[in-house]
């Protein structure tokens, strides 16, 4: 049976994932506290579909792969793709809160278990870079790169298979942390990636930019698409919760109609949000704006200020 649905057909669930094992530092495994204590599952009439932490944390890069808590990472992945799996089983639309960037993968292989699955991929950063290049080993600097099948072994094949995502099936959208990639050398977008940087996204008008990705993932050799939405993707000056700052970004109306524009397609099944980190929100401001913004576009509630 086909995972996509119209928004009149979706039953939203939430699911946290507060998995902090792609970064060095702690405060993102919050997020999910923050926007349920904001209402979002209430908001989104959405049932609580329960919490999946991590079972370890090692703190270090391991030997064979490199990257910070890499074994954990991947068992951490099998874990929270079981319990995404039962939420598309029983037809629910699953709202996956982080956590950092790497649990894509266990979003991804839920995903991939069940047919050919595209992924949106909204970030202010490419998330392209390969262990060697990271400087601290985060997995949340590479998780593009390993959903595609770019990296170790472990973090790429998942039940014997890679990558969970092709390359092909994918679009990067939003980054601008070109002078980042530039001065420790990660490795450049595969060219059947899909790419819109943030130049290319103001340069085409965000409506435009949009739908030309959304399209791209609605191809009929699809089953839908996933998304994923980092919230360093939005304008420093309205989102400064995340570890990683950068100038510029998207503005919130911006990141708006890029979800309403992939919700409206009928063709994507779940959504991941990530990154935003309450310890650096003493006001609560930036998170407040994150789950009114995920509400307006999930739901048509226009309530956001």
């Amino acid at each position: 049976m086909p995972l996509t649905k119209h928004l009149q057909n979706r039953h939203y669930a939430v699911l946290e994932a507060p998995s902090t094992l792609g970064l060095r530092s702690e405060g993102v495994d919050r997020l999910p506290e923050v926007l349920l204590e904001q209402g979002l599952a209430e908001r989104l009439s959405a049932r609580h579909a329960g919490c999946i932490k991590p079972d370890s944390r090692s703190s270090q890069r391991d030997l064979e792969t490199n990257v910070l808590n890499g074994k954990d990472i991947a068992s951490y992945s099998y874990k929270l793709a079981d319990a995404m799996g039962a939420l598309l089983d029983a037809g629910d639309f699953p709202v996956v809160l982080g956590g950092d960037c790497s649990i894509v993968l266990g979003s991804a292989l839920a995903l991939k278990r069940r047919g050919r699955y595209g992924l949106l991929f909204v970030d202010g950063q490419a998330d392209f870079f390969q262990p060697e290049a990271e400087p601290y080993g985060e997995a949340a600097s590479m998780d593009l790169a390993l959903v595609t099948g770019h990296g170790p072994t472990l973090l790429t094949h998942f039940d014997g298979d890679s990558p969970l995502i092709r390359p092909m099936d994918a679009v990067a959208f939003g980054y601008r942390d070109h002078e980042d990639q530039a001065q420790f050398g990660s490795q450049p977008l595969p060219s059947e990636l899909r790419a819109f940087d943030l130049p290319a996204i103001q340069r085409l008008g965000v409506g435009r930019a949009a739908e030309e990705a959304v399209r791209h993932l609605s191809r009929g050799d699809l089953d839908g698409f996933w998304i994923h939405v980092d919230a360093d993707c939005l304008d420093d000056a309205v989102m400064p919760a995340v570890d990683f700052r950068l100038a510029g970004g998207l503005s919130p109306d911006h990141l708006e109609t890029v979800l309403k524009t992939a919700l409206d397609s009928g063709r994507a099944v779940g959504i991941e949000v990530t990154i935003y980190n309450p310890a650096l929100d003493p006001d609560g401001r930036a998170g407040k704006l994150l789950t009114d913004l995920l509400v307006s576009a999930l739901s048509g509630d226009t309530a956001r200020a």
